[in-house]
């Protein structure tokens, strides 16, 4: 790659991985713009690792408490909230597990479509919408029951269709559940830790079994990029979005699917 596209490629990743807008559909988006060659998977490694360090960089603090108060609890203490939450994160993720092992092949030909992808990026845009102008916003994270995780959990697998974004629909699942949009987008993020964590590990064996040469230098810039991109993007978001709300995400989302489709056809 030259160092424009890793420039592009990088910050796109970081900044759409935990917005509600689809980083899939921005890194579809971002050839037909620039006439950018195939990344390759070397580099979605280093831009997954930048995106999951940002996000646990930035929840070190609550991810120490919640695993210490784990294993506090598998060891037979009473469960504290932030058990609890630890607990929902993990049961949340075992549907989009099981759905990639079933779908790997589909999701990586079939739902790649140009035309499917700027459909999901505007129908979950209007789903969005709805679950932020309905929703009662009363709830935060800590009050997820089991049933409420699994519903997140289902909704989360429902991403693996590119354009859907994993972000936006966990996010839309939390607010019609009942959070706070902050709350909804506090464990949206948590739980993008475990998915981002596997999704990598699976790319990264596939890279593996590819025996493809490394350009190590761009996947070190690449990698920082994207971490301070995502970075900025979470600490940024959290800050505003109780005050925002969600519209301008879903007006962005459907312009951008409409531009998908229209360079499509």
């Amino acid at each position: 790659m030259d160092w424009f596209q890793l420039i592009v490629l990088a910050l796109v990743q970081g900044l759409t991985e935990f917005l509600p807008i689809s980083s899939s559909a921005h890194l579809i988006l971002a050839p037909h713009l620039f006439g950018f060659p195939d990344q390759g998977l070397a580099f979605d490694v280093a831009v997954h690792v930048g995106s999951l360090g940002a996000v646990t960089w930035y929840f070190r603090t609550e991810i120490v408490r919640i695993l210490a108060d784990m294993l506090a609890q598998a060891s037979g203490k009473p469960a504290t909230p932030d058990a609890r939450l630890g607990w929902m994160v993990a049961w949340a993720t075992i549907p989009v597990v099981i759905a990639g092992l079933l779908l790997k092949g589909q999701v990586e030909t079939d739902f790649r479509s140009t035309v499917l992808i700027a459909g999901t990026t505007i129908g979950f845009a209007v789903l969005l919408a709805w679950a932020d102008l309905r929703g009662k916003r009363l709830r935060d994270e800590y009050s997820l029951s089991w049933r409420d995780g699994l519903f997140i959990g289902l909704m989360q697998a429902i991403a693996l269709v590119p354009g859907t974004s994993r972000s936006g629909i966990t996010m839309t699942a939390a607010l019609m559940l009942g959070l706070t949009r902050e709350a909804a987008a506090r464990f949206s993020f948590l739980l993008s830790i475990p998915t981002i964590l596997m999704s990598g590990g699976l790319v990264t064996l596939d890279l593996v079994a590819s025996d493809t040469p490394v350009a190590w230098l761009d996947l070190l810039i690449g990698t920082v990029l994207a971490f301070v991109a995502a970075y900025v993007c979470i600490a940024l978001f959290l800050r505003v979005i109780e005050r925002v709300g969600m519209l301008p995400f879903v007006v962005y989302r459907i312009l951008l699917g409409a531009l998908i489709l229209y360079l499509a056809v």
